[in-house]
């Protein structure tokens, strides 16, 4: 899983059939104190996010599939949480 904030919205009206009706964001990957780590990537949205907040994001096909209940799923990266707090140690 990958930590991360949304920087952006992405609109595509030509898209593959599976990506119909699916919310697209952008993402900033962060470290453990919310400092920008890495290149940004596209995602698509399961949590509801909007730009500025922090998410965790699913990298994993198979559990992809297993949330989206789509076994022919081209999906490579699915937001799955809004992160309220960070805490380390």
């Amino acid at each position: 899983m990958i930590y991360g904030r949304v920087i952006g919205t992405v609109v595509s009206t030509v898209k593959h059939p599976r990506f119909i009706g699916e919310t697209m964001l952008m993402v900033q990957p962060m470290d453990e104190h919310s400092k920008d780590d890495g290149e940004s990537f596209l995602a698509v949205d399961n949590a509801q996010a909007g730009v500025g907040d922090r998410v965790i994001v699913l990298c994993e096909g198979n559990g992809i599939r297993q949330l989206t209940g789509k076994e022919q799923n081209p999906i490579r990266r699915l937001i799955v949480g809004i992160v309220d707090a960070v805490e380390t140690a």
